[in-house]
């Protein structure tokens, strides 16, 4: 915590600066060199008392040198804060710009409109698109506080969103974030629902389609429940982090991008649902649909494939859910303008062997290569890329899988992949080989002889997840056997790799006790009587 405030006097006796103004006070500001994600104040319990104020009320905080202005979420405090004194958070501190002789008046301000709409929806009450836009609007700029962020959340998982609420959202989350528009195109992009660990489909996808005229500023997040997400294994092969501008630049010189969409505020309202959504483990279907739409119609997308792997220990384990998302992906695509194919996807295993940071870039950079192809992992390329490439004309309806396959066994992908890596600050010369997993490893091995029955996906993404994984680059899981494979007793199913000792001795505990592998004989009982 950084105190501003350099008088020796003022700091001595911040009281002797104190002075109340109308019902207001003036007060000494210092930056407590926080970032909270909304704009807040501390104040002290006398001065806070004196306005009538309690935590999560609103404050106008007004720059007396210049009339700079900004509205910020109260937090109270018998001694963090002394009388006089008024702590601001680094996003009220970027506009009242603190120096020695700094005063600002502190005022009672109302609650945003958005608190009563958001309690409108929590009585199931549809939003209007004024409405949604006031709420949105809200959000983005820091207005709520996470109390009442956290209840909107809840409305929604309560009620979920019609189809006229996702599109005003869509709409609303677009206005108040970045947007990209391309001189050149078609823009196509992709995106997967997740919930598969070793899903490294994008740098295939993204290098074919890439490969053949077309434009694909793929944005990808980092993984919040995963043991990886798209931008935590590219970040071992390049920079991750670039504006709108960097990726318009990378995405018309390349064809493509495979950036990190924190990096960019594209839709930042949906980055804020999602932060309180995920304590909860919540993930409404309607939410769900927004949040994707809106980055998609944010860098200017119009021809999009959405993923939904399915099955037992995916995220949608359910058929009939997966094909009523896929039916309403396509409706909302076309009240925005953005064509939608939707591909539902066997989700019951990883994708290739590989889980964690630096085996998913080696494993990805491998099958581009052609020196290490997991069959999944290429037939699942193949489809998504064939799909964009036939929805964006380049080739018949029917022949996108082999035109995209033909790239790849080229090394036409490859290219352009190592060219996007270039683009974005990485080696244009590196090999897979160059890609090490962690130091220390340890085998778990098969306790009998039989077949791989079944694999427990979030099992193995708690277990990588405890080796260090993601923010350990070398921390993963990488696997030797796959459904309906044979395996004998003693002999090694996973290897479990970590950076530090440590987190590979509690991963190793943690697989004990989950066995994310599955192991039966093909007698399924015997009968002797």
């Amino acid at each position: 915590m950084k105190n501003n405030d350099k008088d020796s006097k003022t700091s001595d006796n911040p009281m002797a600066t104190r002075r109340r103004t109308r019902n207001a006070l003036e007060l000494v500001p210092y930056a407590m060199d926080i970032a909270l994600g909304t704009p807040q104040v501390f104040l002290n319990q006398k001065d806070a008392e004196e306005l009538g104020l309690h935590p999560v009320d609103r404050v106008a905080v007004v720059d007396m040198r210049d009339g700079h202005r900004i509205t910020a979420i109260v937090n109270t405090t018998a001694s963090l804060v002394p009388p006089g004194k008024v702590g601001v958070s680094e996003e009220v501190a970027d506009i009242i710009m603190i120096r020695e002789d700094s005063r600002v008046e502190v005022l009672p301000a109302a609650r945003p409109k958005s608190v009563e709409l958001i309690k409108k929806k929590m009585d199931g009450i549809e939003l209007n698109a004024e409405e949604i836009r006031t709420v949105i609007q809200d959000i983005a700029t820091g207005q709520l506080s996470d109390i009442e962020l956290t209840a909107y959340a809840v409305s929604v998982y309560m009620h979920d969103l019609s189809l006229k609420e996702i599109v005003a959202m869509i709409d609303a989350m677009v206005e108040t974030g970045e947007s990209i528009e391309f001189d050149q195109g078609p823009i196509l992009d992709i995106h997967s629902i997740g919930g598969v660990p070793g899903n490294k489909y994008a740098p295939l996808v993204v290098s074919t389609v890439a490969s053949h005229g077309c434009i694909i500023p793929k944005t990808s997040s980092r993984a919040i429940s995963s043991a990886c997400g798209t931008a935590d294994f590219m970040e071992v092969l390049c920079p991750v982090e670039h504006g709108a501008g960097d990726i318009k630049r990378i995405a018309e010189t390349a064809g493509g991008t495979l950036c990190w969409g924190g990096g960019v505020r594209l839709a930042p309202a949906d980055d804020a649902i999602i932060r309180v959504e995920y304590p909860l483990s919540m993930d409404p279907h309607g939410q769900l649909i927004a949040s994707v739409l809106a980055k998609k119609k944010a860098v200017g997308a119009q021809v999009v494939v959405i993923e939904i792997p399915t099955g037992a220990g995916a995220k949608v384990e359910d058929e009939d859910k997966a094909r009523r998302l896929a039916r309403d992906f396509i409706a909302v695509g076309e009240q925005i303008g953005i064509k939608i194919r939707v591909a539902i996807t066997f989700g019951e295993q990883p994708i290739g062997y590989a889980i964690g940071p630096a085996l998913e870039a080696r494993e990805a950079l491998a099958a581009l290569e052609g020196t290490n192809v997991p069959g999944n992992l290429m037939e699942k390329a193949c489809e998504l890329a064939g799909l964009l490439l036939e929805l964006a004309g380049k080739t018949p309806k029917g022949t996108g899988y082999d035109m995209a396959r033909e790239t790849i066994e080229s090394g036409q992908a490859h290219k352009t992949f190592l060219k996007i890596i270039e683009l974005q600050g990485g080696n244009k010369d590196i090999k897979s080989t160059d890609i090490m997993p962690g130091k220390h490893a340890a085998e778990v091995v098969a306790s009998k002889t039989g077949y791989v029955e079944s694999i427990a996906n979030k099992a193995l993404i708690k277990v990588a997840r405890a080796a260090g994984a993601p923010r350990d680059k070398g921390a993963g899981i990488l696997l030797h056997h796959k459904l309906g494979e044979k395996v004998k007793s003693g002999q090694p199913v996973f290897t479990i790799y970590a950076e530090h000792a440590h987190k590979l001795q509690e991963a190793v505990a943690l697989s004990a006790e989950l066995r994310p592998y599955k192991i039966e004989g093909m007698i399924i009982e015997e009968i002797v009587e």
